[in-house]
């Protein structure tokens, strides 16, 4: 696979609009293209995170058959961005359509206005239902381009990339407030599933994209704030499998939180006290078996469903969601691109729905369950949002 970007100069990858979604790193976001399938598919990694839990957000750019390019789930065009994929329009045609494939997804969904400007001919397919908070406003209102943007319809066929792709849509699943909905493309030519956030894998080692500057891995190596942040490769790996641990579970059975007290106190003997380490405030402390956690969780790399949708979003509908994996599972993909983390994953139809058995009161043997004990703050916000009555309760498994 070929991977290109990584240039050094900081205007280059300048996010002027960072304020819509004021998150790490804010204003800078650089961008990895790897070419996934010779000529045919790319991707493109930025990175998000909040308190240095990062993790790679992505863009899927396929080649048409009839020339030019589909674009699924824009990331942010800052001037390097743009520029990697004018170097494939350049060479395979111009941006054709541009598919928003989430109702929820803010991280995705405020990219797509900015993007297509760049492209005036593309055409601009949204998922269904799509709705803004705490009002509900038009599409143009919320940057979509008016004249060319449309709502992908429940038939794929009746589309004019139809010949080459199938779709799935999942949802929208009513959760109160909002909503949730994802649409899954399958690109048949190539064999490929592209997906949102519905499955991920979990990689043993950082990925590129945060590599680049591993100031966030380091950050999250130490075991307590007056720890000198090394830059090892150990300690990149380090502190990659706990941002993974945070990022899917927020605070697992195996991380401790100190008292405040504590944490003040060891942030006025930091090594670090600039803004940028948070002035010396570490407020974690990871038991020593910790990696069993994450080695738990990543499963040799398999496909699972991440642990805040199984618990708040996904069992709100669970013969619905059951429904749209055996769906997709009918499709004769062997990889899988997400959004987030991994990619590209080799992964057969059983394989991503098997990752739905926690929906099922009796999952076949090979189910490959996560810890426990790690879902319990989640399931205290689960149920506090029971209480509140914010979000419809969980449905019975099927």
């Amino acid at each position: 696979m070929k991977t290109q970007g990584q240039n050094n100069n900081s205007s280059d990858y300048s996010w002027r609009f960072w304020f819509t979604l004021p998150i790490y790193p804010f204003g800078k976001r650089r961008t990895i293209r790897k070419e996934v399938i010779e000529n045919t598919i790319w991707t493109f990694d930025q990175l998000q995170g909040i308190f240095y839990v990062v993790v790679p957000i992505r863009m899927t750019v396929v080649k048409l058959e009839e020339g030019g390019l589909l674009v699924y789930a824009p990331v942010a065009p800052t001037p390097e961005c743009i520029r990697l994929v004018k170097e494939l329009v350049a060479e395979h045609g111009d941006i054709k359509y541009i598919i928003l494939p989430t109702i929820s997804g803010l991280e995705h969904k405020i990219f797509v206005g900015p993007f297509a400007r760049y492209f005036p001919n593309a055409q601009v397919f949204v998922a269904p239902k799509q709705w803004s908070f705490p009002v509900s406003l038009p599409l143009s209102w919320l940057g979509f381009p008016l004249k060319r943007t449309k709502i992908l319809p429940t038939d794929s066929n009746k589309t004019p990339f139809g010949n080459e792709f199938e779709y799935e849509i999942l949802g929208p699943i009513e959760l109160g407030s909002g909503r949730f909905a994802e649409v899954a493309f399958f690109h048949k030519r190539s064999r490929t599933l592209l997906v949102t956030d519905s499955v991920v894998s979990i990689p043993e080692y950082p990925p590129a994209i945060i590599q680049l500057d591993p100031y966030p891995l380091l950050f999250h190596a130490r075991d307590n704030g007056l720890e000198v942040l090394e830059n090892t490769e150990a300690n990149r790996r380090k502190g990659w499998q706990r941002i993974a641990l945070f990022g899917m579970y927020f605070r697992p059975s195996v991380l401790e939180i100190p008292k405040w007290g504590e944490a003040f106190r060891h942030a006025f003997k930091a090594p670090d006290r600039s803004s940028k380490g948070y002035f010396g405030l570490y407020p974690f402390r990871w038991k020593p078996d910790w990696k069993r956690s994450f080695d738990a969780l990543r499963g040799n790399g398999r496909l699972f469903v991440a642990p805040i949708l199984q618990t708040l979003i996904l069992n709100r509908a669970p013969q619905e969601t059951i429904d749209w994996a055996n769906k997709v599972a009918s499709w004769d993909f062997t990889r899988i691109i997400p959004c987030h983390l991994e990619s590209p994953i080799a992964a057969e139809p059983d394989q991503f729905r098997q990752a739905f058995a926690f929906l099922e009161k009796q999952p076949s043997s090979n189910s490959y369950c996560l810890l426990e004990e790690d879902f319990q703050l989640l399931k205290e916000i689960d149920a506090g949002l029971n209480k509140t009555g914010l979000v419809p309760p969980a449905k019975e498994k099927i």
